[in-house]
């Protein structure tokens, strides 16, 4: 889950297209939408149809949906082929596009700790040793294949499952802006929990009002004007628990399977919302110094330390 953004207010003057503004629960999270449309039934179905599509992304690729086409593949023989949907071969090899450019600080194969973490959070326990060995033989994005000839996943560990929760919102706000821009309704913004994608900017704007705030939930430190990117906060100020008197972050460390326990948070601005969301989540595992070099080699992307950001306006 990523940091929760909240909407400023943004003057509205006198121009052809009005405001609107469409929420709806999302994967654990408020999905909104703010556009600008000439009338309001246009802004309705356009939204309508956003929200489908992200809709399609939770049904294929999420983790706590037991029938979900991305759980099956657990199910699924080892070493060999798997044919899956266009839509899941998308969000799949996405994902392991950005595992190999963050050398797994984001990895979508986390699933076998993703799986004990949540158990730690409900028994307040954490997993044994041996439990924590065994989970981690099953991980390492270097064991997912995805062959784009004939759009099929291979996973070559036994026990392997995959959780596309650090990028899959990042992915359901790009696709829900590419319908506005379908319909010529470019100045839109998407907000999915901490990761937002914006269009063009408002009428008569130079851009969104990005709100950034640090470890503080009530405390804004800095303002954004951001316009066709995405910016993505990843952090522990909305979600944490504290185990044996260690305080850990619902971000997993893919080298440990255990919830970061150092205070976190980073802010990425990527040319879409699939990278800014990948990348915040692995800015977090990262050393500051580590994230700083892994964003300086990437183009168009921008990190801020130790920031995080809320809703644009």
């Amino acid at each position: 889950m990523k940091l929760l953004l909240s909407l400023l207010l943004f003057p509205i003057f006198l121009f052809a297209e009005e405001r609107f503004s469409f929420e709806q629960p999302l994967m654990g999270t408020l999905f909104k939408i703010t556009c600008y449309a000439p009338n309001k039934t246009l802004a309705e179905k356009v939204a309508k149809e956003a929200f489908t599509e992200a809709e399609k992304i939770n049904e294929v690729g999420s983790d706590y949906i037991a029938d979900s086409e991305l759980l099956g593949l657990s199910k699924k023989p080892i070493d060999t082929p798997i044919a899956v949907s266009p839509l899941l071969y998308q969000l799949v090899s996405e994902a392991k596009q950005m595992a190999e450019i963050t050398d797994g600080a984001y990895d979508p194969t986390i699933g076998p700790f993703t799986k004990l973490w949540r158990e730690s959070r409900r028994r307040h326990a954490l997993p044994t040793d041996a439990v924590l060995a065994s989970a981690k033989a099953s991980t390492g994005h270097q064991h997912l294949i995805c062959d784009s000839s004939s759009n099929s996943l291979i996973m070559k560990k036994a026990g392997m499952r995959l959780d596309l929760g650090g990028i899959a919102k990042g992915q359901a706000a790009d696709a829900m802006l590419a319908v506005f821009f379908c319909y010529d309704l470019p100045s839109t913004s998407i907000t999915a929990g901490g990761d937002v994608r914006l269009g063009n900017p408002p009428p008569g704007a130079k851009g969104w009002q990005v709100g950034v705030r640090t470890f503080d939930k009530n405390k804004e430190t800095a303002t954004l004007t951001l316009a066709n990117c995405a910016v993505s906060t990843s952090g522990d100020l909305q979600q944490s628990i504290e185990i044996n008197g260690v305080h850990y972050a619902h971000i997993i460390d893919p080298a440990t399977g255990l919830g970061l326990t150092k205070p976190v948070a980073a802010t990425v601005i990527a040319p879409t919302a699939t990278q800014s969301d990948a990348l915040a989540t692995a800015c977090c595992v990262l050393t500051p110094d580590a994230a700083k070099k892994l964003i300086s080699r990437i183009p168009q992307c921008i990190l801020h330390l130790p920031t995080a950001a809320r809703e644009p306006q």
